[in-house]
């Protein structure tokens, strides 16, 4: 079973940068797409940023220019970093790996990210 785990939430001021952190239990190189995903309290689950196998990279509007989603492949890890954060980017933040044949879908346990002054 795979397991992604998340760190690098905390509490920030905004304006103030925050970089998460996650660690996948075996190589990332299996997956066919990694990405972040958060959750705020009351809302569904949205996809924040993501990157294919191909280097294909998404975000979300909300996010665009502000966060960016890296990956080490020497470490099994991947990355958000998140600049010039912003009261409504408070939420708990999920890891998450796509297998698309056979379709497999895998989450870390989440951390959160709170941003107030």
């Amino acid at each position: 079973q795979v397991q992604l785990v998340e760190s690098g939430g905390g509490l920030v001021q905004p304006g103030g940068s925050l970089r998460l952190v996650c660690a996948a239990s075996e190589t990332i190189f299996r997956f066919d797409k990694m990405g972040w995903y958060r959750q705020a309290p009351g809302k569904g689950r949205d996809l924040v940023a993501s990157m294919s196998r191909g280097n294909s990279g998404y975000y979300s509007d909300s996010v665009k220019g502000r966060f960016t989603i890296s990956r080490d492949y020497a470490k099994n890890t991947v990355y958000l970093q998140m600049n010039n954060l912003k009261p409504e980017d408070t939420a708990v933040y999920f890891c998450n790996a796509d297998h698309w044949d056979p379709e497999l879908h895998y989450w870390g346990q989440g951390t959160q990210v709170t941003v107030s002054p």
